[in-house]
């Protein structure tokens, strides 16, 4: 696990190496969020790598966020403070809480969830940014939607686009892991295609489809094939805790 006193060398060179990709790829450094990836590691860890300039954070799980959010309640609200992503599966028990903590989820991965965020941010007149998740390797191991046939499958989610309520803002993938970080291209190509189909049917007019895709051994590639997030944890924090 990283140090407190690494942390700002370690977030200054992944920040370069993101600067660095998207100059190969010609696009804005500012096109590009930097989602932490905190979880497993402790509030204390979080908080240092607030200081160091990092504002936004992901977390597995809506319990151990809880815990973080807890021990950082003496920080800042966002923006000045952090500003938490849920990146792990959400369980429909949990969406409640869940809305609690995040202001963004990258983890829709089914329509029932979608459902239930919107209706509970709806209740609470509270917006709630989302990704669909994409199981773009079709694999029995992880969540997401099929994308075979995605834009019928999720059509009833194309008008959550108001004031309130779920918000649909683009597409979320963890392609399938290969030690060449090359590998992963065609998965997020095959991604970023996704959304501009999305993005030309009429009933999706407005879909700003944005991409979370990249980790730590791959983001750079992500960036070059037109990533909007990326979600660095091991770059960033070492190895979990």
């Amino acid at each position: 696990m990283t140090g407190a006193d690494e942390l700002p060398a370690r977030l200054a060179a992944v920040r370069e190496r993101i600067a660095a990709a998207c100059r190969r790829a010609g696009r804005d450094p500012g096109e590009v969020t930097l989602v932490g990836v905190s979880k497993t590691h402790p509030a204390g860890l979080v908080e240092a790598a607030w200081r160091a300039g990092l504002r936004v954070f992901g977390e597995n799980r809506v319990q151990e966020a809880q815990g973080k959010r807890a021990a950082l309640a003496h920080l800042p609200p966002p923006p000045e403070g952090p500003e938490w992503h849920l990146i792990g599966p959400l369980q429909s028990n949990k969406v409640r809480p869940a809305l609690d903590l995040f202001t963004t989820i990258h983890s829709i991965d089914r329509l029932r969830i979608a459902e239930a965020v919107h209706a509970e941010a709806i209740t609470r007149g509270l917006r709630v940014d989302g990704f669909l998740e994409i199981n773009v390797g079709q694999e029995e191991s992880k969540h997401g939607f099929s994308p075979d046939g995605l834009a019928e499958a999720v059509r009833p989610l194309a008008g959550l686009q108001g004031p309130t309520g779920l918000r649909i803002v683009g597409l979320m993938a963890i392609p399938p892991f290969s030690e060449d970080p090359e590998a992963s291209r065609p998965w997020f190509r095959r991604l970023r295609e996704l959304a501009r189909e999305l993005a030309d049917r009429p009933e999706w007019n407005g879909f700003p489809a944005l991409l979370s895709m990249g980790m730590s051994h791959d983001y750079e590639i992500a960036i070059e094939e037109g990533t909007t997030h990326v979600r660095v944890g091991t770059a960033l924090f070492g190895t979990r805790g």
